[in-house]
């Protein structure tokens, strides 16, 4: 093995490049020809000594030979070639001198077969060499690290396969070639300072980045070895070079993935906390309760075990959101329990301990923290239990626990509760108010009209003579009214008893003209004149007769209120025909001022009304009515001259049910 010196010192011509570069038919047939050199000088050197007279030491020029024949490189062509040149030289000198001669021929025989041999043992220790050094630089051609040798000037002597591959030269275009200049190398450092403690200390390790010839910047990690020479002048550098681009590129990304997590763990609203569940699995499986259903049984049996494994559940780390959450906000305790976070009633643990024997992957749940001032947090909570041989982890010190503070949650939800029951109160409130406002409305009708008639009978019996017939008309009408007071009231009392509906089949002629009758005595005392049109051979309608008449007497009393201040004449229409689709269109329609555009879209909302003493409960309940009969009534038109209101129903062709 030839030591580190020799591999760092300037190679010769055959030593600088070890790997072959000739085909290994070319190279046989250049050791053929060294060969045939080597054999035809030696005849020539035998041919001159023998036959001529010269007085020289000829046999000395076999050593030319012998240098000629180390050229192939093999060890039998030396020995072979010294051999020769010793056999011919003795067979030489014995052929010209004989074997009893002694003089300066003797002499000079002998230095020639001196020479001759000493060559030759000097080829095998040259030819030995080289192939030590051969196998060091095929060893650090097949090394992954990029390796070149440079002297004390950065010149480069010697290129390995790898910074081949890799840097983009061959070692004949690198070799000659000034390191740094050829790879625009950077340092983490002034050049001068790394060249110092390189002389100082003989070696020097650290990162740099060179370019190759594709143009790519390389982060290396670079090892360079000074070598000195015998009186300890630097002869040159070997450096060692493994590229970590990759690596660095990979640790930089965990870096940056580190702080971006680690950002969001700190800078998180939710609370993160890392607990470390390994003695709680230890404990299941020293008690033997790895299995769900078994710990399940237990832990009905025996409830105080899931608190004790409430004690081996340490918390080994949370964010600023969780301390903040239970007022540890200068940090945790070192590994603090679990146990000390919880109330020791709770029963969500068992639950979570359950799913970690189970080997889910995660829990959730809602429970309740102490606050290290005793006061308790609401929180719901997600466990994830990451699953050690699945994620290469050794124990189960990784679980992460996320915790949201609900306790805004909860007083909204109480404070809607709370709103929840007012709202119901005054719903009901309204619903009696609006019962009420109905009953009132439908009532004020018949109860006016007994009043009218029943003064009217009066003013009748007071005359002189009384008129009997005119009193028995009022005191007829006072009953009916009474009567009709009585069926409003009673369809009432069913709505609210959620009773059927009476409905049979009307005629709209009698329905329009029933209404109407109802309605005559007090249109006439406003002058008001009624015209009724009813279209001949209508079909029948189905409905309750007493609500369907409410809805026409509403509708013309209505009119006849909003003609009330004007002085031309008061007109209302009643007609009832036959509309599109086989159904019933009955229009109420007046001379009176119309309804404004503004009042169009609430016109039928409960308690919306233009007249001061209104109570804006008519429309709204002539719509319902209507609409529970499957009809429609609706604005049909307004003008400055009057307005109409279309009350469409349904025809009936069948029995009555």
């Amino acid at each position: 093995m030839i030591p580190l010196s020799d591999a760092l010192s300037p190679l010769p011509a055959e030593r600088a490049e070890p790997r072959p570069l000739a085909a290994p038919a070319s190279a046989h047939r250049q050791r053929w020809a060294v060969r045939a050199a080597c054999a035809s000088l030696m005849l020539v050197i035998f041919l001159v000594d023998t036959l001529t007279t010269l007085e020289g030491a000829v046999a000395v020029l076999y050593v030319v030979a012998v240098m000629l024949a180390a050229r192939t490189a093999r060890r039998a062509d030396i020995v072979v070639a010294s051999a020769a040149g010793i056999a011919l030289t003795l067979v030489a000198y014995l052929d010209s001198y004989g074997l009893r001669h002694v003089g300066s021929q003797t002499v000079r025989a002998l230095v020639s077969l001196s020479a001759i041999a000493i060559s030759a043992l000097l080829a095998l220790q040259n030819q030995r060499a080289v192939h030590a050094l051969s196998a060091q630089a095929t060893l650090l051609d097949l090394s992954h690290d990029m390796i070149f040798v440079r002297d004390h000037a950065g010149v480069i002597t010697f290129w390995n396969r790898t910074a081949e591959e890799t840097y983009g030269w061959t070692a004949q275009e690198a070799t000659g070639r000034v390191a740094d200049a050829l790879l625009h190398a950077r340092y983490p450092q002034r050049r001068e300072a790394i060249e110092a403690q390189l002389l100082r200390e003989g070696r020097w390790e650290g990162q740099l980045e060179q370019t190759g010839r594709d143009g790519r910047t390389r982060v290396l990690d670079s090892r360079w070895v000074l070598q000195r020479d015998a009186r300890g002048r630097p002869r040159g550098v070997l450096e060692t070079h493994t590229d970590v681009t990759d690596r660095q590129a990979a640790y930089a990304a965990l870096v940056r993935s580190e702080q971006r997590y680690r950002r969001m763990f700190d800078a998180s609203r939710i609370g993160v906390v890392q607990q470390d569940w390994s003695a709680v699995r230890a404990a299941l499986s020293a008690d033997g309760l790895q299995q769900v259903d078994v710990l399940q049984a237990y832990l009905a049996g025996h409830p105080e075990y899931s608190r004790q494994m409430r004690r081996l559940a340490t918390v080994h780390e949370a964010n600023p959101a969780f301390r903040a959450m239970i007022g540890a906000v200068d940090g945790m305790p070192a590994a603090a329990s679990l146990d000390a976070l919880l109330d020791p009633d709770d029963a969500g643990f068992a639950e979570s301990l359950l799913a970690f024997a189970r080997g889910d992957a995660f829990f959730e749940g809602e429970t309740e923290m102490l606050r290290g001032d005793g006061s308790r947090v609401p929180i719901l909570f997600t466990i994830t239990f990451a699953d050690p041989q699945a994620h290469g982890l050794a124990d189960d010190a990784g679980v992460l626990v996320f915790v949201v503070d609900i306790t805004e949650r909860r007083q909204a939800q109480d404070a809607a509760l709370a709103a929840q029951a007012e709202l119901a109160h005054a719903t009901r409130v309204a619903t009696l108010g609006e019962l009420t406002a109905s009953i009132a409305h439908e009532i004020n009708q018949p109860l006016m009209a007994v009043v009218t008639n029943g003064q009217a009978g009066l003013r009748w019996l007071h005359r002189q003579p009384p008129e009997l017939h005119e009193v028995d008309a009022a005191i007829s009408r006072i009953v009916s009214e009474g009567r009709r007071a009585s069926e409003i009231v009673s369809r009432v009392r069913d709505f609210l008893a959620k009773a059927p509906v009476r409905r049979q089949a009307l005629q709209p002629a009698t329905l329009v003209e029933e209404a109407a009758s109802l309605v005559r005595h007090e249109l006439a005392r406003a002058g008001v004149w009624l015209r009724l049109s009813v279209a001949p051979g209508l079909p029948a309608v189905l409905g309750d007769r007493v609500q369907l008449e409410q809805v026409l007497v509403n509708l013309m009393l209505n009119a006849s209120q909003a003609m009330a201040t004007q002085a031309q004449p008061r007109m209302l229409t009643v007609e009832a025909r036959l509309d599109a689709g086989d159904g019933i269109a009955i229009t109420v329609s007046d001379s009176g001022p119309g309804i404004a555009p503004a009042h169009l879209e609430r016109l039928f909302e409960p308690f919306f009304t233009t007249r001061p003493q209104g109570m804006g409960m008519g429309l709204a309940i002539c719509r319902s009515t209507v609409q529970a009969h499957g009809g429609q009534l609706c604005v049909q038109q307004t003008s400055d001259q009057g307005s109409c209101f279309l009350m469409r129903l349904p025809a009936h062709h069948g029995t009555t049910p």
